[in-house]
């Protein structure tokens, strides 16, 4: 059987993992279990997602590996895959609230996933609103997986397939795993595959790189390049992060943010990062620590190609959020020029698989470079960047039959970024999941709950 084997991005995001620096995704939804089909229990809940796993190979896979192995791990079936492993009830304490809720996230967000099996799994929570599923028809769950695993287009997708059974479905067919793999065949074939990195480099990755380098060069002098890295400025979010994670969320209305959209001509995109750019202006003023500067944020865009086997197919783009400046409306229009600017760089002078491709040929450099960079306290002195920013399509409206009421998401922070907001759109909604470390942003609701008032202030404003 053939080895599964991670792409060199898949294994760079593996290796950027450390006791403090957790790169697995979560989501934490809140589901209306009187819409399911059958009365709701955590057991008949359980026992449906343990059949739908019979038929998707890719939720029962875990990681080997060898010492001697080259080149990246390989997925292989759990043989002793296990349910109860990976599918857990809680209760949440009274009053079974936004901050009870919040918390367990944020405990969860906190907690590495085990290497030894299928790298994800689901929280139950129960007691929302200080009472049991049957009375009120609620409970929330928390969903993580490692960004091994798959990005999140894919990942969405994975789990789509998980959740959309009705509880009356027949069971799934059984498909088969990604088989087993001995250490010495991990090894031999790992230095097949490391002995073609040095042509792929010469032959691939090295001519795109000066090519890319050479085109960066015209634009920059037209003015027509993404802003560059380490070019952000010092926030009090930028920083060394420790093993504590904090979220917070926040709900806004689609038609009010398609409104401002309409007004602006702009994309809904354009809108989310304009939100955002006034919620941390605004959080910032309050603090007195917004900088001269705007902020830089970097945004995961997917460059999905069905050719490649990599579950993570992405690329960066850094955006200027333009923070500095005070009109929401010349502010959203330079961000919309900017982020336009910065996708044509990515797409028409770097390439988007240019650093998957840097990461085939070396996928522990990523890794070591962030080891140097915190261990340098370049963290602290000279940002990468400032917040992580994603914006997804949902998927997916029900969870075996019970409708999402809301599902926000939260990405990893890293070390010098200690800020991820990430936007999922649903039911004429977009929740936003914001993560930081407490250590860094005590204070994660006060940016929360001015995401809305950033949405209103661009709908009142003034037409430029």
């Amino acid at each position: 059987m053939t080895l599964h084997r991670l792409s060199g991005f898949d294994a760079a995001l593996l290796a950027l993992e450390s006791p403090t620096q957790m790169m697995h995704q979560c989501s934490l939804a809140e589901l209306d279990v009187s819409g399911m089909s059958d009365d709701y229990s955590f057991d008949a809940f359980r026992d449906i997602l343990r059949a739908r796993t019979n038929g998707l190979p890719e939720f029962r896979a875990r990681l080997a590996d060898s010492q001697l192995n080259l080149d990246t791990p390989v997925w292989v079936e759990d043989v002793e895959f296990d349910i109860d492993n990976h599918v857990h009830r809680i209760d949440v304490p009274a009053p079974g609230g936004r901050a009870e809720l919040s918390a367990i996230a944020s405990r969860l967000a906190a907690q590495p996933l085990d290497r030894n099996r299928p790298l994800w799994d689901i929280w139950v929570i129960e007691g929302v609103g200080e009472t049991s599923p049957q009375v009120t028809g609620r409970v929330a769950a928390v969903v993580r997986t490692h960004h091994v695993f798959a990005d999140g287009v894919t990942s969405g997708d994975l789990w789509a397939q998980l959740h959309a059974a009705h509880t009356d479905a027949p069971p799934p067919d059984h498909v088969e795993g990604f088989g087993h793999a001995s250490s010495g065949r991990i090894a031999v074939d790992g230095l097949a595959q490391f002995a073609r990195r040095p042509w792929f480099l010469l032959t691939t990755v090295l001519p795109a790189t000066v090519a890319g380098a050479l085109r960066t060069v015209a634009r920059r002098a037209r003015g027509q390049t993404m802003s560059r890295p380490f070019g952000a400025p010092r926030t009090p979010f930028n920083g060394d992060v420790s093993v504590r994670r904090s979220v917070a969320y926040s709900r806004l209305d689609l038609d009010a943010v398609k409104i401002v959209k309409n007004k602006y001509g702009v994309k809904v995109n354009d809108v989310l990062l304009a939100v955002i750019s006034g919620a941390l202006r605004q959080f910032l003023l309050a603090r007195g620590t917004l900088p001269e500067s705007g902020l830089v944020a970097m945004m995961p865009v997917s460059v999905y190609d069905s050719s490649r086997t990599s579950r993570n197919q992405m690329a960066a783009v850094f955006s200027h959020l333009h923070t500095h400046i005070p009109d929401p409306g010349r502010r959203i229009n330079a961000i919309a020029q900017d982020s336009s600017a910065a996708k044509d760089h990515l797409n028409n002078a770097i390439g988007t698989t240019l650093l998957q491709d840097w990461a085939q040929v070396a996928p522990g450099v990523l890794a070591a470079i962030m080891w140097l960079y915190r261990r340098s306290g370049l963290t602290k002195r000279r940002p990468a960047y400032n917040v992580s920013l994603s914006n997804v399509q949902s998927t997916q409206d029900k969870i075996l039959g019970a409708p999402i009421i809301s599902n926000y998401p939260f990405g990893p922070v890293v070390d010098g970024v200690g800020l991820n907001i990430t936007a999922a759109s649903l039911n004429g909604n977009v929740d936003i999941g914001i993560v930081s470390c407490p250590d860094l942003l005590p204070d994660l609701w006060d940016l929360a709950d001015y995401l809305e008032s950033a949405l209103k202030e661009l709908i009142d404003a003034p037409q430029p």
